[in-house]
């Protein structure tokens, strides 16, 4: 049996606009670039990808089924910018073939900062997946795939997930296949999902690569690497970001014809299906544990945190927000918080990273500056009057500052 798992992430941040040293106003972000962007995105990915599987699905009468994981921030500007992406994603709830994921709201690095950050956001994306589309997430994936052992026992004491997502990378597996299902250590009943990076990476990045040996990808082809998998795997997990669909892989790439004809390829072998993470997590059994000591992550060739904690920027910028956490919650001030929470997403800090990247052509299709040290200057900017507000906020309610460290 291979039953072909599909995880889309759809996610863009609340970019901030140029702020300088003279700003005083608390309009963080760029309205016109997000609300661009996001219509942009939106015309040539989230709008056609998701008509596409909806008649797919439709198609192959629930024989193809999907999976989401759409981030509290993307849905706000999807609400704003875009409400006709809401209701194609409202059609793909309704069909029954479509699984919403939990992560975190702000698609930020919380777990790494605030536990209680973290589980809090988590809350409030699981409450607002049952407000939007009727599910309870079960299965939860952090974001960028970030994960540790540490991470799997935190998700699994909040009793509320039967499985979490990871990358499997070979340095963890070894000489295992991430065909197969499996357990974290310590953790006596979630399940661990691990990504197919060789196979995802095959439609992410080399699809449209004419280089690539491969080249041209076709259907027909991939269903026979994925037929391999039979007799040798539970499971092939495609976990990508969804813009591959339109936007890093442009429409005049194939990729969409691509996506139409994958399933009839695939379904022409008796033992092939397609199901949800949460149907692979309740058909297969964990055949082993799979020890993840030290972070993870799906970002680049070298799969840790450097693209986001890779140089002192990053790191200081990391440390300063999460450093007045106490106090902007204090402040019981929501727009305050809100302000601070949109600041956390991951983007922010990966704009700053200077390290080359292997896949890097991708990663710069949405980054708003022209040099990582433009992007410190200007959220360093923006987080010193964040600080001001707090400390208003504090003076206007005749309530004592506290002290950070």
């Amino acid at each position: 049996m291979a039953s072909v798992c599909f995880y889309f992430q759809v996610h863009q941040p609340f970019r901030l606009r140029h702020y300088t040293v003279f700003d005083h106003t608390p309009r963080y972000f760029d309205e016109f670039k997000n609300a661009s962007i996001c219509r942009k995105v939106a015309n040539k990915c989230y709008l056609p990808s998701n008509r596409l599987l909806l008649d797919t699905i439709r198609r192959y009468e629930g024989r193809f089924k999907v999976s989401y994981s759409i981030t509290g921030v993307i849905l706000e500007q999807f609400q704003k910018y875009s409400p006709e992406v809401m209701s194609t994603f409202d059609a793909l709830a309704e069909t029954g073939c479509v699984e919403f994921l939990a992560e975190t709201y702000y698609h930020s690095l919380s777990f790494l900062y605030s536990l209680n950050e973290f589980i809090e956001q988590i809350n409030m994306h699981c409450e607002l997946i049952q407000k939007l589309y009727g599910q309870q997430p079960r299965v939860f994936r952090n974001t960028e795939l970030i994960y540790s052992n540490a991470l799997a026992e935190t998700i699994e004491k909040m009793n509320r997930f039967d499985a979490i997502l990871a990358e499997g990378a070979d340095h963890i597996l070894g000489y295992r296949s991430s065909n197969f299902v499996y357990r974290p250590p310590n953790c006596e009943r979630i399940k661990l999902l691990l990504k197919n990076y060789s196979l995802s990476d095959d439609i992410a990045f080399r699809f449209s690569n004419r280089g690539w040996s491969e080249y041209p990808l076709m259907a027909d082809k991939f269903a026979q690497w994925i037929n391999q998998v039979n007799g040798n795997g539970q499971c092939v997990n495609l976990f990508m970001d969804y813009e591959t669909f339109g936007e890093h892989q442009w429409e005049d790439t194939g990729i969409f014809d691509f996506m139409y004809h994958l399933p009839q390829e695939v379904l022409k072998h008796p033992d092939n299906n397609f199901m949800t993470p949460g149907e692979v997590v309740d058909t297969y059994e964990a055949v082993d544990v799979v020890d993840v000591p030290h972070i993870i992550s799906w970002a680049d060739t070298e799969r840790d945190l450097s693209a986001w904690l890779g140089n002192a920027m990053q790191s200081n910028a990391l440390h300063e927000i999460y450093k007045i956490e106490k106090l902007i919650k204090q402040t019981q001030n929501d727009e305050l918080i809100a302000d601070w929470r949109r600041m956390q997403t991951s983007d922010h800090f990966y704009y700053m990273c200077t390290k080359y990247f292997a896949d890097g052509d991708v990663h710069k299709y949405f980054n708003p500056y022209e040099s990582p040290y433009d992007s410190y200057i200007n959220f360093m900017n923006v987080l010193s009057n964040l600080r001001q507000r707090c400390n208003q906020s504090f003076l206007n309610t005749q309530k004592p500052l506290g002290k950070t460290s």
